[in-house]
């Protein structure tokens, strides 16, 4: 960090490296008379250009290599991919291969939410560069940490074949089904990971969050019967209410020329905010009974509004997983074929699943042989930058008195309310604050 003055009351603040982040970036703050005049969250990561070279690729390699996006949510690009290319093909898969589906994904909510609570957000509430650092003085909840993270990588390695980038998802289901036994094994992995994260609501509790509840627009798949994962209709706390093939009707992206990445917006209003704080504000009864009852507990109820506490929503979603995939596991009945025979034909499919960071939205256009003519994917960190420049800037406006180095450490962390995966939207790093 370098702070300098050059005799007119400006002052400007460089983190060289923002750790804790998936990807590479910088943010930009700039300050006039006590004012806020320019906030930027700079991305400046190459594109990376999948859509173009899904073009001309068989429809059932969609699902493959969509899930090269990103080592931490492989299923969302899975599960999306594969859900608009049935769509597009007449298919829709039901009963022990959807709930195979759902289960493989409550891993990986269960391993990147564990992820980004211990390791990338525990340390800047607890005043700690990194979980290692950490770990000298908290060894006990790292190791919790990195079990429960385990048990979701358990999950993801069984069904998956492996926990990065699986290779058992295909279109129409799964190459292999698992035993009821094998699933078995896993029963009481889950069970602990359940109590862990039980006991791991309890800790966030403890913390210290900032005064800083915003007026968000949230938006979310919502399931008539689940808290939403898999599938569901796009709704939003201010009236939007659509099927997924409707999502461009209502929502836009945009280049700046700051990002290499583009930023979505709500057309006619502006930033929303999609995630975990989302899917929570919008579907809480929809929680299992015994999530809904530990968010009581510790004080959540079934609003938040303050993206600091971001960290006990995420935890109360792994209880949520840890009681789901249970559930799924105790009424099991492997299934015979353990995928549905898809059919290419000539048409447009979409899909749309919860990643851990929020909705991650696809659209293919495929010929009568199955060729993918068009790809369009919209992930869930690119939908959050506007929202997080706009929560950068009134908390810099609320909390201007703050010490230079503590609200530089603050401003970082509000980028880390959202476990932002960069790379997926096109990575993070160097904040430069303006004073004048």
């Amino acid at each position: 960090m370098s702070t300098k003055s050059n005799g007119t009351h400006s002052k400007t603040i460089k983190v060289n490296y923002l750790a804790r982040v998936e990807g590479e970036g910088a943010l930009y703050v700039k300050v006039r008379d006590d004012a806020v005049e320019e906030v930027k969250l700079k991305i400046f990561e190459p594109p990376r250009f999948f859509e173009s070279f899904l073009r001309g690729r068989d429809f059932t390699e969609a699902p493959d290599i969509t899930a090269r996006i990103c080592g931490i949510c492989p299923i969302a690009y899975q599960m999306g991919a594969s859900h608009a290319m049935e769509d597009a093909c007449g298919v829709t898969v039901n009963g022990g291969i959807r709930d195979l589906r759902h289960l493989i994904y409550c891993g990986e909510w269960l391993e990147s939410h564990a992820l980004h609570v211990f390791m990338l957000h525990a340390p800047d509430f607890l005043g700690y560069q990194g979980a290692v650092e950490m770990a000298q003085d908290h060894p006990d909840i790292v190791k919790r940490g990195l079990e429960l993270k385990k048990v979701g990588n358990e999950v993801m390695a069984l069904l998956g074949g492996r926990e990065v980038h699986p290779i058992n998802p295909r279109v129409g289901g799964f190459y292999r089904a698992p035993t009821r036994r094998e699933l078995d094994g896993l029963a009481e992995r889950l069970a602990w990971g359940r109590d862990a994260a039980l006991e791991t609501l309890q800790f966030t509790a403890t913390l210290d969050f900032p005064d800083f509840e915003q007026d968000y627009e949230f938006v979310a798949l919502r399931h008539p019967d689940e808290y939403a994962i898999l599938d569901g209709r796009l709704v939003s706390n201010r009236g939007l209410d659509v099927p997924l093939d409707e999502f461009l009707d209502h929502i836009y992206e945009e280049h700046v020329e700051h990002s290499t990445s583009l930023h979505a917006a709500m057309k006619a209003r502006g930033p929303y905010m999609v995630g975990p704080m989302a899917r929570y504000n919008l579907n809480f009864e929809q929680l299992t009974p015994l999530s809904q009852e530990a968010a009581h507990d510790v004080g959540l109820g079934p609003t938040c509004l303050n993206p600091y506490k971001s960290i006990m929503v995420r935890t109360v979603e792994m209880i949520h997983a840890c009681d789901v995939a249970l559930d799924l596991i105790d009424r099991y009945e492997r299934p015979d074929p353990s995928y549905i025979e898809v059919t290419p034909r000539a048409g447009v499919g979409y899909g749309c699943t919860e990643a851990p960071r929020g909705i991650c939205w696809h659209r293919y256009s495929i010929d009568d042989n199955g060729i993918i003519l068009d790809a369009r994917i919209i992930p869930p960190t690119s939908q959050n930058q506007k929202v997080m420049e706009q929560d950068l800037w009134h908390f810099v406006e609320k909390f201007m008195d703050l010490p230079e180095d503590d609200l530089q450490w603050k401003c970082e962390q509000g980028i880390r309310n959202y476990d932002p995966c960069i790379s997926c939207s096109c990575h993070f790093l160097d904040l430069h604050l303006d004073r004048a």
